[in-house]
């Protein structure tokens, strides 16, 4: 069943949009499983989870560890000697202990910046007002151990497709307002994170770079 789900995805997929496939919650057989079908590129969303994951997978060539969830500051020194991609940086508090802790082991760390766009208070993130404050506000140039890599959103928990669309949508103009204006020669400002298992046709739709998929490859969690 993972690997039917992972090639039908993929063939549905458009060039330049990448499959992370959401394996929090999952055992590393399973992950096991979705490398097999060709699957690299895996996100978790707890520390504790992924460095657990990296250490029994070692042996698998051409991973790609994507860390998706709401990150704690004192949870970054786990993962920053391997994880190749953060998607919820909320904070300059968060982007500067991910830049400390990345210069710690002689890396670079490419970030994407959460918008909260959705109608739940719950859900983490700069609204796009903040998140354009902050780049305006530059301190963020000075992080030599960190990259922006562009912007993570997810939409409203709705049926309302016409919702989702303009959650969406709004991301991917701020998405676009930023490069144009603070990254206008930077090529690493490419990725628009956004769309997840009952909603990537429309994230696609609207620009997406990469979708996060989880229930739909690997089933209900495991634990």
């Amino acid at each position: 069943m993972i690997a039917e789900e992972i090639h039908r995805i993929t063939q549905a997929l458009p060039a330049g949009v990448r499959l992370v496939a959401v394996s929090k919650y999952h055992p590393a057989e399973a992950i096991r499983e979705a490398y097999a079908a060709g699957q690299r590129v895996f996100g978790e969303s707890h520390a504790q989870e992924l460095q657990a994951k990296h250490t029994g997978l070692s042996d698998l060539e051409g991973l790609e560890w994507h860390f998706i969830g709401h990150l704690q500051t004192n949870k970054v020194k786990y993962i920053a000697p391997y994880v190749h991609l953060v998607h919820a940086v909320d904070s300059h508090r968060l982007l500067a202990e991910i830049d400390k802790q990345a210069k710690k082991v002689g890396r670079v760390i490419p970030c994407l910046l959460q918008l909260h766009v959705a109608e739940e208070e719950t859900k983490f993130g700069f609204t796009p007002d903040e998140a354009r404050d902050y780049l305006e506000a530059g301190a963020w140039r000075q992080l030599s151990g960190v990259r922006i890599a562009g912007v993570m959103c997810m939409a409203t928990n709705t049926d309302d497709t016409a919702r989702i669309r303009s959650d969406f949508r709004r991301a991917r103009c701020f998405f676009e307002e930023a490069r144009r204006d603070f990254f206008p020669a930077d090529d690493h400002f490419r990725e628009l994170s956004m769309g997840m298992t009952d909603d990537w046709h429309i994230a696609i739709d609207e620009g997406s770079t990469l979708i996060r998929i989880g229930t739909q490859i690997f089933g209900q969690r495991q634990y």
